[in-house]
């Protein structure tokens, strides 16, 4: 079966609204940690370091988003299946893989204007926020991707790996890589429904 065409974008913004939640929650929680940035998006491709500062109010730095990196078929999820089909082996295969990567940055530390570099107070209270955004982020995902789907036993995903993005252009950042499996419900375009009995 195919995958119904507002698959893909619909877990795209389910996540990013998921992820957004979650920095509300710890900024609720923590004294000093910004929350949700007001720029937040689903992006097409790798996400531009537009802003790192808010355009908005200016109390929430930073830009939130999610992209999709590579959508592949798999039998065995999340192993990537390289079967050939063609007309005598075109079974589908169970599971569309869908690799997602969020992208949060928030401003970094600069230097004085003459040249000094950052303070350790201001590098530690930048490296605190990058910290506690990358354990929120990680959070978010395991806990609310299971609820993003009506099966009985959830949706299947597997976290990838988190990294530290920058400091570049006044922009540091976290961005968490997660597979999602979405099962085919749809039928192939052409495809005639069968006849009920």
């Amino acid at each position: 079966m195919a995958l119904h065409p507002l698959a893909v974008h619909e877990l795209t913004e389910t996540v990013l609204g998921c992820v957004c939640a979650a920095l509300e929650v710890t900024a609720a929680e923590v004294e000093g940690q910004p929350g949700c940035p007001c720029r937040v998006c689903v992006v097409p491709g790798q996400p531009a370091w537009d802003s790192c500062d808010d355009p908005c109010t200016g109390e929430t730095g930073g830009q939130l988003t999610v992209h999709v990196a590579r959508i592949y078929p798999s039998t065995t999820f999340p192993t990537e299946d390289r079967e050939v089909r063609g007309v005598r082996s075109c079974t589908p295969p169970p599971v569309t893989a869908v690799e997602l990567v969020v992208t949060l940055l928030r401003c970094a530390p600069l230097p004085t204007e003459d040249g000094c570099p950052p303070s350790c107070d201001e590098l530690g209270a930048a490296a605190r926020t990058l910290h506690l955004d990358a354990t929120t982020i990680y959070n978010a995902l395991l806990c609310c991707l299971p609820g993003t789907s009506t099966r009985r036993r959830g949706r299947r995903f597997v976290l990838g790996a988190q990294r530290t993005l920058g400091p570049e252009g006044g922009c540091v950042g976290i961005e968490q890589r997660a597979t999602v499996a979405l099962p085919g419900c749809a039928r192939c375009p052409g495809d005639e429904p069968e006849p009920r009995p």
